[in-house]
């Protein structure tokens, strides 16, 4: 079985040392939350996942969600531990105190979230849809809804869902069927059939919230005639206690690749009495509320993957003895694995990314506080078009790289790696639906490319260029930080580049900017990651007195990144500029 410890040290750096966000830190509600309630949460955290989580992952691949009998069954293990997950209070983190949450910031539960799907992501799936449930309620409902729901999934003791997907849509979302028809009280009865529906049924908690995306009989065809419902497992009598069961049932769950342990659900709606969350015919905008963050976290479930792939494959590297390395003058026997230079280079190519991509996810959670909580409207609408900008960069770049991450840990492995016994085969099944849920990788570049870079607040990707830019400026003016600033901005200067190639195939050719979405998402965010890299070397050799080793560690990880990573840049930049007439006119016939 795969082990995993929490890496509290590298997160309290980043709460302690990268919170200088102006913007963020004029947030009169988080003026409380310091580094010492963030650890002493960290800390925790990582007590649940690391003994009482982890184990789950192997019994959850071992032994899958059962659908008998019209119920879903979870892993062996599964409701005790989901019991005692909401008793100590982890489904409330970050949740509004109004509503019996706790109120702590993303720059917090952002991390509990990497921890959780280090552990086991099957078992985080069944809570982390529901804190996206409650996100979307929180922000479109009404208050007597608000009133009806929300305490109880704060608490745990019902969770969420999102049905969106149908079997004659998926991306396509205009294509869905489900019908809503209004009734004389108000509500609306559902009808229709939802498709790969996470945590859809189970028995963990004991009534499940869904919202369901349906077209209401007088709407117009397309996106423009869905609207959001709220449909629950039970209905809820005006007294709040649970009432007879609603007009929604299981059809079936699949039988997947990896994460296991999660019921991925057919549901089937027959008259599910529903209420209407958002305005009539507006359903994907209050939906996105719900799924921009998703893919957010998504993007995190990569990181917690990689994460303790790489733990694993370091640890195993130390004690695999294979082979003579010119590193060593031993002449006893094999050296270990990681005395050879490719191993080497293998375990920095996970660890630059790693700690490159947290840091990266720690400023955006930051952002994401400022883009819903700060009083200046326009401070708030620029905090809010950057996290849009990077959404589609985190979700994909990450969960690419987790796939990336997990073969070579497979790889450094050797047969081992192979075999089920060392829990590494799987992090590389479960990571593979994280490219394809919430949006396939290919989807978030067209997204960021056609939608992101420029809208209707102006050019977006030319504001956060300048962003970097300065940052650049600022980090040449130390001896020590200056040629990485260079190289940044060298790097920087291709995606610029590349971003006024793309404005101009706009006009000329789509289809030449269709073939080059995946590889300027991934110039964007190794740019983004090499960012964040320049940041904490500009704290790293200011604070190499406190602690040398720790810096020093950072200091040579990220010069790897710089010198081994980023030049990646140019191949995706030659790549994405060399068209699309080979691709268009190719007969595959």
């Amino acid at each position: 079985m795969a082990t995993y410890n929490a890496p509290i040290n590298d997160m309290m750096f980043l709460f302690e040392k990268l919170r200088n966000n102006k913007h963020y830190n004029e947030l009169e509600k988080y003026k409380e939350v310091g580094p010492d309630l963030a650890k002493d949460i960290l800390e925790q955290a990582a007590k649940m996942t690391e003994n009482l989580i982890l184990p789950l992952a192997k019994i959850g691949d071992e032994n899958p969600a059962k659908f008998e009998n019209g119920a879903v069954r979870t892993p062996p293990g599964y409701k005790e531990t989901y019991k005692k997950f909401i008793e100590d209070g982890w489904t409330s983190l970050s949740c509004d105190p109004e509503y019996g949450g706790q109120g702590m910031p993303k720059t917090i539960s952002a991390f509990f979230d990497e921890m959780l799907s280090s552990a086991s992501l099957s078992f985080k799936l069944y809570s982390e849809l529901s804190i996206g449930a409650y996100n979307c309620i929180l922000r479109h409902g009404v208050d007597s809804i608000k009133k009806k729901f929300l305490p109880n999934m704060v608490k745990g003791i019902w969770s969420g869902t999102m049905c969106l997907t149908e079997p004659v849509c998926g991306t396509d979302l205009g294509l869905l069927k489900t019908k809503a028809i209004e009734q004389s009280d108000g509500t609306f009865k559902l009808s229709g059939q939802k498709i790969f529906i996470t945590s859809g049924d189970h028995d963990l908690t004991e009534n499940i919230i869904h919202l369901v995306l349906a077209r209401a009989l007088d709407a117009p065809a397309g996106t423009k005639g869905i609207s959001l419902f709220l449909v629950p497992k039970i209905q809820i009598e005006d007294d709040g206690s649970l009432g007879q069961r609603n007009g929604v049932s299981t059809g079936s769950i699949e039988s997947k690749m990896g994460i296991k342990g999660s019921a991925t659900c057919v549901l089937n709606f027959d008259g599910a009495v529903g209420y209407m969350i958002g305005p009539k015919n507006k359903g994907l905008s209050s939906m996105f509320t719900m799924m921009n963050l998703e893919r957010i976290v998504v993007g995190i479930q990569g990181l917690g993957i990689s994460e303790i792939a790489y733990q694993n494959a370091l640890n195993y590297s130390k004690e695999r003895k294979q082979g003579k390395s010119n590193n060593t003058q031993s002449t006893n026997g094999a050296d270990a694995i990681i005395d050879h230079a490719d191993i080497r280079r293998s375990l920095l190519n996970m660890k630059s990314m790693i700690e490159g991509e947290r840091a990266l996810s720690f400023w955006l959670a930051q952002q994401t506080e400022v883009s819903l909580y700060h009083s200046d409207s326009k401070i708030k609408q620029q905090a809010a078009d950057l996290v849009s900008l990077m959404t589609p960069v985190v979700k994909s770049l990450f969960t690419d790289m987790g796939m990336e991450i997990t073969s070579d840990a497979m790889q450094i492995f050797g047969g081992y790696g192979y075999t089920k016994d060392q829990g590494i085969e799987q992090l590389y099944r479960d990571n593979r639906i994280t490219p394809i849920y919430e949006g396939t990788n290919s989807v978030q570049a067209i997204d960021l490319v056609f939608r992101k870079l420029i809208n209707k607040n102006g050019n977006i990707i030319g504001y956060y260029t300048q962003l970097i830019k300065r940052g650049i400026v600022e980090s040449t003016k130390s001896e020590e930080t200056k040629l990485f600033a260079e190289t940044l901005n060298k790097h920087l200067e291709v995606l610029i580049d590349f971003t006024a190639w793309i404005e101009k195939s706009m006009t000329n050719s789509k289809d030449d900017v269709g073939a080059a979405c995946n590889d300027y998402l991934r110039v964007l965010g190794l740019v983004s990651v090499g960012y964040s890299w320049l940041k904490v070397l500009d704290i790293s050799f200011k604070e190499m007195k406190n602690n040398k080793k720790f810096f020093m560690d950072k200091i040579e990880t990220a010069r790897f990144f710089f010198d081994r990573i980023l030049p990646r840049i140019d191949t995706h930049y030659k790549s994405g500029i060399s068209g699309s007439k080979n691709i268009m006119k190719f007969n595959f016939n």
